[in-house]
């Protein structure tokens, strides 16, 4: 029987469930075994301010190291674009929706001064360009916790992934998706990661439900974003689609403040998404990216050294 490592939360088990199934109408037995991770254990300061790569995943990779756990099913945008060494990812399967959404109200209606919550500096820096005069706050906990808050009017929305809320089942509530030229998703947002050894029972099993149609356009995203040195906390956001022969690449860079974006849209043959990838990350590197960048990391580094941020967790949605 394989072992499916996965975190607690809701969305987290419902796919780890998902891929489950998956195997078990192939035949394979499994069971899920819950691991807590470190963003798990923090409760009390937004995700942009603890910082660090791996927040939701270090435990559970060190538990397939272990061989404790053979497989791991992650949001693929939480999972770090540099792997420990002996891990690879067997599998990413289809992808769902890859944009943003928000819950409570649609944007542009939303009154004077709005209070929103998220804890996503790339949302509150597009959020800001769009809208400078919302009470952008952060929030914390899980999909349905920060729901309920704006069911209790303490914001007036909140804006999540569409890809989370439609696993759990909840379209009925999703107020409005944004375009991906009104806001630019995450890396890989919408698409999940199963990882493994990079040999053995786990691999074997999970490799099947790999979707080579998700994996390409998501490679050239992963592979523009560790072109930037970027993890899942900094202003950079990508979306890249196929159509028929040729790859669609855009990649933007953010000012934490929304004041200045940096974006660029490139094409490429399908076949060769990392090429793309380190492509789309030059020119916006070229076009002010780095400044940016180099300004947001040189931030993380004094909160690091000030110990500021020891405790911050939100379900990464």
């Amino acid at each position: 029987m394989l072992v499916i490592g996965s975190r607690g939360s809701q969305l987290a088990l419902w796919q780890a469930n998902h891929i489950k199934a998956r195997l078990e109408a192939r035949g394979v037995e499994t069971r899920i075994e819950i691991i807590r991770t470190t963003g798990d254990r923090i409760t009390d300061a937004p995700l942009h301010k603890v910082g660090g790569k791996g927040l939701f995943t270090k435990e559970i990779e060190e538990a397939l190291l272990d061989r404790r756990i053979d497989l791991a099913v992650h949001s693929l945008k939480d999972l770090p674009t540099e792997l420990p060494k002996g891990l690879t990812i067997a599998a990413i399967p289809e992808r769902e929706d890859q944009r943003d959404a928000i819950v409570g109200g649609k944007l542009r209606s939303l009154k004077f001064g709005a209070r929103v919550g998220t804890s996503s500096l790339r949302r509150i820096a597009q959020l800001r360009r769009i809208r400078p005069d919302l009470d952008i706050q952060s929030i914390r906990g899980n999909v349905d916790t920060r729901i309920n808050k704006v069911e209790k009017g303490e914001y007036d929305a909140i804006v999540l992934a569409a890809a989370g809320l439609r696993r759990l089942g909840w379209d009925n509530i999703i107020s409005e998706t944004f375009r991906p030229d009104i806001m630019c998703p995450a890396v890989a947002q919408g698409a999940l990661a199963i990882e493994t050894l990079e040999s053995g029972v786990g691999f074997d099993a999970c490799a099947p439900l790999d979707d080579p149609w998700t994996r390409l356009p998501v490679t050239a995203e992963r592979t523009m974003l560790s072109e930037l040195g970027g993890g899942c906390q900094v202003p950079i956001g990508a979306f890249a689609t196929l159509e028929n022969t040729e790859m669609f690449l855009t990649g933007a860079v953010f000012s934490p403040d929304g004041e200045v974006m940096i974006r660029y849209t490139a094409t490429g043959e399908f076949t060769k998404p990392a090429e793309l990838g380190r492509n789309v990350a030059r020119v916006l590197l070229e076009r002010g990216g780095r400044e940016i960048l180099e300004s947001v990391y040189a931030v993380s580094e004094e909160r690091e050294m000030k110990g500021v941020g020891e405790g911050g967790r939100d379900e990464p949605i």
